[in-house]
């Protein structure tokens, strides 16, 4: 109780609450700007934070987690564009809405339904994240290694359509974290010569350079079109005829997200369109979809916005990634010298719930802000590429430099930056690289300390680990699951349609 009110307590802080209303404001504005993201500004932001308290540092880049989302339905709604990827879902019907002449109850109705999905998921998250934390302090590194495992194995749902690249891009994001001096042997691995890469490939760099500089050279080779601004009326606050149409979407949106959410790798944008079709599955109104349903914006909004809080959950409790902008919060954690897992709870259980009141916070935040100012905000969208690519570069340069004020990391930056646009022209997701870059270091410490365990006997060591062979079997059943059943299925088909 003293760690909770303790966390709470930094709300009565005026330094940490201006930077959380200043982290909702940026994060509303970036996601209705054209092609920059959550994850991007979180990873632009990263260097100012550094020199913050943790405390104050993760309630500013929580509160940017939190508004992205509600952000990007802003410009789904007015313009078509949904900026971030979460907002595809509310595109559908909130345009339709808006075309003809309810921009204003749709714009009221994502606010309202953003808030109590967000706040649904904060909530969950304090019940849940300890419990997951208390049953992990039985992990030993055998079960820090399987969970490693597993959360790469989860690299292959996200970003891209590809389950087969996006495990490519997370191995080459392990293969990147043994760059640098092994501290077992002292042994200099891939720095060829470069003194810069003697501490490793720096978590700053590599963000930056593949989300922000990467977009910033794919969008710069596009014919990008003007977007034009729907007319709309003042944002009206749902009444309780519209709140009892949207109740079951609302609160089935808020806990699919959360429970999607949680899981790792799958993010707010899958939460999104699955509640999308589970809203529609059991509307009564089924006849309004694709015509503008105010349904379909209250229950894909909640779920974007719970699985925020989802998303934390591991982060938190197990150190995994929920999703690729977690995991660059989780960079920006271990960047701070903040161990994240469950010995957060104990060393550092103040830290835990600042996040938590930070993001209770921004979801209050955006919600009135949202209400007030979402015409503002829209047409903040109708900025120009050609002034705006050139601020974000200004600003990834000054990042890449200030974390270590070295001018290796602003080369690297850009070598990163490259690689992102390759990726993204490839059918790659940098997501999974990124993930890949920070649970890398966990599979390589984990199964070195278990080698070290069981020394030759490391098979039957694991074996006598329930906890790290059920995470095991998981992971084998996640990747192999797949093949297995198109194989089963292919091989049930005629001969002739196999032949075909």
């Amino acid at each position: 109780m003293e760690a909770f009110l303790g966390g709470m307590g930094i709300l009565l802080d005026p330094f940490t609450f201006f930077m959380i209303i200043a982290g909702t404001v940026l994060g509303i504005t970036v996601g209705a700007l054209p092609g920059i993201s959550g994850s991007t500004t979180i990873a632009l932001m990263l260097p100012i934070t550094i020199g913050l308290d943790p405390v104050v540092s993760l309630a500013f880049l929580g509160s940017i987690y939190c508004a992205a989302n509600f952000g990007g339905s802003i410009t789904a709604i007015l313009v078509n564009a949904p900026r971030d990827p979460s907002a595809s879902a509310t595109a559908l019907e909130g345009y339709k809405m808006a075309e003809r002449g309810e921009a204003g109850m749709a714009l009221g109705m994502s606010a309202v339904a953003s808030a109590i999905g967000g706040i649904f998921s904060v909530i969950a998250m304090i019940i849940a994240a300890p419990l997951l934390a208390r049953a992990a302090y039985s992990f030993g590194p055998p079960e820090y290694f399987a969970l490693a495992l597993f959360g790469l194995s989860m690299c292959g749902a996200v970003g891209g359509d590809s389950a087969l690249k996006n495990l490519i891009a997370a191995a080459f994001g392990v293969l990147l974290a043994t760059v640098g001096i092994d501290l077992t042997t002292g042994v200099e691995r891939f720095t060829f010569g470069f003194y810069d890469l003697t501490d490793g490939v720096s978590f700053v760099a590599a963000l930056i350079g593949l989300f922000a500089v990467g977009e910033m050279l794919d969008q710069a080779t596009q014919q990008m079109g003007k977007p034009s601004l729907l007319k709309m009326d003042a944002v009206r606050i749902p009444g309780r005829k519209e709140f009892k149409k949207c109740n079951r979407s609302i609160w089935m949106g808020s806990v699919l997200g959360t429970l999607i959410g949680i899981l790792p790798a799958l993010g707010a944008t899958t939460a999104a369109l699955i509640s999308y079709n589970e809203t529609r599955r059991w509307s009564k109104h089924k006849h309004e979809f694709g015509h503008g349903s105010i349904e379909g914006v209250a229950g894909p909004e909640a779920a974007n916005n719970a699985a925020v809080g989802g998303c934390m959950v591991p982060t938190l409790a197990l150190g995994i990634p929920g999703s690729a902008t977690t995991a660059i919060m989780l960079a920006g954690l271990i960047v701070q010298g903040v161990r994240p897992g469950p010995h957060l709870f104990s060393e550092q259980p103040t830290l835990l719930y600042a996040v938590f009141s930070s993001m209770l916070a921004a979801n209050l935040l955006y919600l009135v802000i949202g209400l007030g100012a979402a015409k503002l905000f829209a047409r903040i969208s109708l900025i120009p590429p050609a002034l705006l690519w050139p601020a974000v570069f200004v600003l990834s340069v000054i990042g890449a430099y200030g974390a270590n004020q070295s001018m290796g990391d602003v080369w690297l930056m850009m070598a990163f930056g490259v690689i992102g646009l390759l990726f993204r022209r490839t059918g790659f997701s940098p997501a999974p690289l990124i993930m890949g870059l920070v649970l890398g270091a966990m599979v390589e410490e984990s199964l070195k300390q278990s080698i070290l365990i069981f020394g030759s006997d490391i098979v039957s060591g694991f074996a006598g680990r329930p906890i790290a062979v059920t995470l095991l079997l998981i992971t084998a059943v996640g990747l192999l699951g797949p093949v297995l059943l198109r194989a089963v299925a292919r091989l049930r088909q005629p001969a002739a349609a196999r032949e075909a």
